[in-house]
């Protein structure tokens, strides 16, 4: 569960601070005008989301068993693409975010309405169908038989909102580079276990070999029913008995990608000023 409100709260919190900068912006240029087109682009960005999100959940309900599985370890293996390139791409422009916003709305107001719908519709859209993909993808690969997975990606959908519009009052003055760091570490480690339940779906969906070649099993030891081998299970996506492809995987992705997200960024050095003669 924890997992998948992290999950909520991260990805929520790009699209309510995205709403937060173009409104604030709107109201302090005294553009209230342009409103209510904003308003209409968000609107149908999360409309879009959810009917991909459903789209998805009943879609895939009328597959094969083999189907299924397939799309499910497709649709992991993109989501984690997409959320490693999200993670990365914020950990860069989470400190120019603001002006970046800033920059593409005085353009749209210089074209007209039009153009404010598509600028708040495609700034939250992105992220929301984003969102949506690999919500869904961790929901499937965590799925515990219980409505707790879908539990924690609402409330922490719905902290990310009340988040937002502190951010939007004033209320709440936090650092988001290293906000953005830290909790896009965790979804890296999130992204890995999403990522090597997928190839555990191919693998059941006879795409992929070694189904049958287990690198462990500690079934004995962490039961997959018990309190704990739930709660590894809903954090971290771990399994007792993985397949040695599982693990290969698993390790290839978090290592090297959680090396290069925690390194330090560089800057560059200032340009030495010489002395006039």
């Amino acid at each position: 569960m924890f997992s998948n409100y992290l999950i909520g709260l991260r990805e929520g919190l790009e699209a309510s601070l995205v709403v937060c900068i173009l409104i604030a912006y709107l109201v302090k240029t005294d553009r209230r005008d342009a409103l209510k087109p904003i308003w209409a682009g968000i609107a149908v960005a999360i409309a879009l989301a959810f009917g991909f999100g459903c789209a998805l959940e009943f879609g895939s309900q009328e597959l094969t068993f083999q189907a299924q599985e397939a799309l499910g370890g497709s649709l992991s293996i993109l989501a984690v693409g997409l959320v490693t390139w999200m993670v990365f791409w914020m950990r860069r422009t989470a400190r120019h975010l603001k002006s970046e916003l800033h920059g593409r709305l005085d353009a749209a107001l210089a074209i007209g309405t039009g153009a404010l719908v598509a600028t708040a519709f495609l700034a939250v859209g992105r992220e929301g169908l984003e969102t949506a993909l690999f919500v869904w993808a961790s929901v499937h690969a965590a799925s515990d038989g219980t409505p707790r997975p879908l539990l924690g990606v609402a409330l922490g959908l719905l902290t990310a909102v009340f988040l937002g519009w502190l951010f939007y009052r004033g209320a709440l003055r936090i650092n988001l580079a290293k906000f953005f760091t830290w909790t896009g570490g965790m979804l890296v480690v999130v992204a890995a276990g999403v990522l090597a339940y997928g190839f555990h779906d191919l693998q059941e969906a006879d795409f992929l070999p070694g189904l049958t070649d287990k690198a462990f099993d500690i079934s004995g030891t962490i039961p997959p029913d018990s309190w704990y081998g739930t709660l590894l299970k809903g954090v971290f996506n771990f399994q007792p008995d993985p397949t040695t492809l599982q693990v290969t995987v698993w390790l290839l992705y978090l290592i090297p990608t959680l090396a290069l997200f925690l390194a330090p960024t560089r800057t560059k050095a200032p340009t030495p000023v010489r002395d006039k003669a």
